[in-house]
């Protein structure tokens, strides 16, 4: 494995990217019973993983992540996970990853593309958040940092 260059093609796979994280940690109820934890993300640096060695973005290759979860300024978590290449033609990436919180975990998913707004499913949880579901709308600023709230249903 190896870190490479950021190309045209490339640079399209981070704006797709845009760190795949997912934001909440004060949790606010709401009148369906839902709960909606709200983060902020500051993302880690781009890291493609060229699997076939050409040099760029490519069926197959993949980008890892590990970002902070912050809430009022303050770390709360962190989250971590990959996002293969599943279409390069149209920019699709399939990203899972899985956020640590105060009191378990939230794994999520979802097929996602170049712009800035990305929904996310909610696929479980550990801890506090066991047997959670729910949807996450991440939001890319564009200086390496995002927001995204994180609605749970149960």
């Amino acid at each position: 494995m190896r870190r490479i260059t950021l190309t045209g093609t490339a640079l399209a796979v981070l704006l797709l990217l845009g760190g795949v994280a997912i934001a909440g940690a004060t949790p606010a109820a709401t009148p369906d019973k839902a709960k909606t934890l709200h983060l902020d993300v500051q993302f880690s640096p781009f890291k493609l993983i060229d699997v076939d060695h050409d040099g760029g973005p490519s069926l197959g290759d993949y980008v890892i992540f590990h970002d902070l979860l912050l809430s009022r300024g303050k770390q709360v978590g962190d989250e971590g996970g990959t996002c293969p290449i599943v279409d390069a033609t149209e920019g699709l990436i399939h990203c899972t990853g899985t956020m640590r919180l105060p009191g378990g975990q939230i794994a999520f998913q979802g097929l996602t593309t170049a712009a800035p707004t990305k929904e996310l499913a909610v696929t479980g949880g550990t801890g506090r958040y066991q047997g959670a579901g729910g949807e996450a709308t991440l939001v890319e600023l564009g200086d390496g940092t995002g927001t995204l709230p994180v609605r749970l249903r149960r």
